[in-house]
């Protein structure tokens, strides 16, 4: 389906062109934004865990001092991400290496194997354990998170969400093309097309964490939401099914 060229550079018409998007029978939703806003204000000023490896506990310890907090999720993985996030360590994770990791520190924390207040303790340990796990990952939340230990929110920043022109008319045609699909195999063009995207997407992010250049990462972390939204979209396909491309 074609498209005339757009004239209308002001932010009214792109929040209407965002609305628009984000129509469907059923809520907007943001699934992606829940669970990264509170990350790292949960694991740097969580003061009843700490982490550490002790005679009596395999990973948790009464220690309280500042050496023994994990100021990251990074840190809570030091096997696999010893060099911790970027600059000093790498965007690219070994997902296979992360989840040994995640296996093997939720073992150790696992409730059942203490007692009295160490049970409690890891309890809580075992959730955040949990949630860096997930942020780490994913490709998308990961570069959310860095962003955001940065002070930087893309989820909240309404500009980058609405006035990229180009991005939005290619969700707009994503939209549309999932929604007249009228067979699975219809999209099969378009999951490579997308997937190629993603991946275009996390090699700058590689580059720009690499380099600290928060601003292309920002911008790329907003079309990296938009890849994995379509991708969502396009692995719940289900004929007649409205689709809402949440970002």
């Amino acid at each position: 389906m074609s498209h005339p060229v757009l004239q209308h550079h002001n932010r009214p018409f792109f929040l209407a062109l965002h609305r628009y998007l984000c129509t469907s029978a059923l809520p907007c939703s943001r699934p992606l934004r829940e669970p990264i806003r509170h990350h790292a204000h949960r694991l740097i000023s969580h003061p009843p865990l700490r982490y550490a490896t002790t005679a009596s506990s395999p990973f948790l310890s009464h220690n309280d001092s500042d050496s023994s907090r994990p100021r990251t999720h990074y840190d809570l993985f030091p096997t696999t991400l010893p060099s911790g996030p970027p600059p000093s360590g790498p965007f690219h994770i070994d997902l296979g290496a992360l989840k040994r990791e995640f296996l093997q520190l939720q073992a150790r924390a696992h409730p059942d194997r203490h007692s009295g207040r160490d049970k409690a303790r890891a309890e809580g340990t075992s959730a955040l354990i949990n949630e860096a796990y997930k942020t780490l990952q994913d490709p998308l939340r990961r570069a959310q998170y860095l962003l955001q230990l940065r002070g930087i929110d893309v989820a909240e920043d309404e500009t980058l969400k609405t006035e990229d022109v180009d991005l939005l008319m290619q969700v707009l045609n994503a939209r549309e093309a999932i929604e007249s699909a009228e067979d699975e195999a219809d999209l099969k063009e378009m999951k490579v097309t997308n997937q190629a995207m993603i991946k275009d997407s996390v090699d700058v992010l590689k580059k720009a964490f690499a380099k600290t250049d928060t601003e292309t990462a920002k911008s790329e972390a907003v079309r990296l939401r938009y890849w994995t939204n379509i991708k969502q979209s396009l692995d719940a396909w289900e004929k007649g099914k409205p689709v809402v491309l949440v970002h």
